[in-house]
């Protein structure tokens, strides 16, 4: 069986120039558990499309259902795509995909240069409040409407769980891919296998886990894009937690020291340019994730996460002199951090070729 890699695909950074980005609408599920929280969902969605629009084009898969109550909140100038879902993360929900196709094997089978990598979906390790019927068979039809040729990987995994340098690097985190609701009984050896298959890639960097807050009730149980991140060869930008009292203080320390002490897949020690949390650490009593590594690139622009916090101003300078030639768009995101993730966790980019 041909995989990605061998048929001379990679995946891209996500820098790269995009040709599109992928959506999902919010609907009424567990995440949204009262008609409030759908609602604020809805703008929050929306905003961030919208953000992304300015720079690139938008497609957003909305339950028929809903397409009507998405066209409407959406506007004019984004495309929304029917068909059922079952909740709204497409980083994790939709394909990975990888360009290139170089080799004889990829011709003979018409795959041009745009391929997508289909991962096992199960909500995020088999949670009890999750659904997934409809979101498992999203990276196909995603792919197939990107008219893209598709890899199915036996690995269970999300691209909130993946991060890419372009150049053979892969940020990984242990309690995401070696976790049992996942993938019982796999080794690192065999994860890093599939995913340097089906990436592209040749090196992977684990970090052992993610921030505190993603261990709680909507989760993912430690997603590298709330952790880290590159920015290009050889930098990363790491969350940082000031606060020596809060949980994620030691988690992020080590993360650091384990990053700097690090090499990418030619060799390069890493660069690490910390990101400092927000000052907000708790809402109505529980702690929270929120996080300015979870940010997305599009064509010309950054969308950031905004927390209406003092450090966001300051996290938006950091990313300015980071990407000098990119509009820097903070757009609020605790609700949609209060769902379950972030701005890049709803954004899935397909690369231009």
């Amino acid at each position: 069986m041909s995989t990605p890699a061998a048929d001379g695909f990679r995946m891209p950074p996500e820098w790269a120039p995009h040709d599109r980005t992928w959506m999902a609408w919010p609907g009424p599920n567990p995440t949204f558990d009262t008609e409030e929280a759908l609602a604020e969902a809805r703008t929050a969605w929306a905003r961030v499309a919208r953000a992304v629009r300015r720079f690139e084009p938008v497609s957003v898969v909305a339950s028929p259902d809903q397409a009507a109550i998405a066209r409407r909140h959406l506007g004019s100038g984004i495309e929304v795509i029917e068909q059922q879902v079952d909740d709204a993360w497409m980083r994790d929900i939709g394909p990975t995909f990888v360009t290139g196709g170089g080799t004889a094997q990829a011709a003979r089978a018409g795959s041009g240069q745009l391929a997508a990598v289909d991962w096992i979906f199960n909500g995020w390790g088999a949670q009890p409040w999750a659904r997934w019927d409809h979101d498992a068979k999203i990276g196909a039809q995603v792919a197939n409407w990107a008219d893209a040729r598709t890899y199915a990987s036996l690995l269970v995994n999300e691209g909130g769980g993946i991060h890419v340098d372009g150049e053979g690097t892969v940020l990984l985190t242990e309690t995401v891919q070696l976790d049992p609701g996942r993938n019982p009984g796999w080794a690192h050896e065999q994860i890093e296998a599939e995913i340097h298959a089906h990436l592209g890639t040749r090196k992977a960097i684990w970090l052992p886990c993610g921030l505190t807050a993603d261990y709680g009730q909507f989760g993912t149980r430690g997603h590298v894009d709330l952790v880290a991140a590159f920015v290009r060869p050889g930098l990363v930008v790491a969350h940082s937690q000031p606060d020596p009292s809060h949980p994620d203080h030691d988690i992020c320390r080590e993360t650091v020291k384990l990053l700097r002490a690090s090499t990418d897949a030619k060799g390069r020690p890493l660069e690490v340019v910390e990101l400092p949390a927000p000052t907000i650490t708790e809402v109505d009593g529980e702690l929270v994730d929120y996080s300015y590594v979870n940010h997305y690139l599009c064509n010309g622009g950054v969308v950031l996460c905004g927390f209406q916090d003092r450090m966001d101003e300051h996290n938006a300078g950091i990313f300015r002199r980071l990407f000098p030639d990119r509009t820097v768009t903070l757009v609020d995101a605790r609700t949609i951090f209060a769902a379950g993730g972030g701005i890049h966790c709803i954004t899935q980019q397909q690369p231009k070729v």
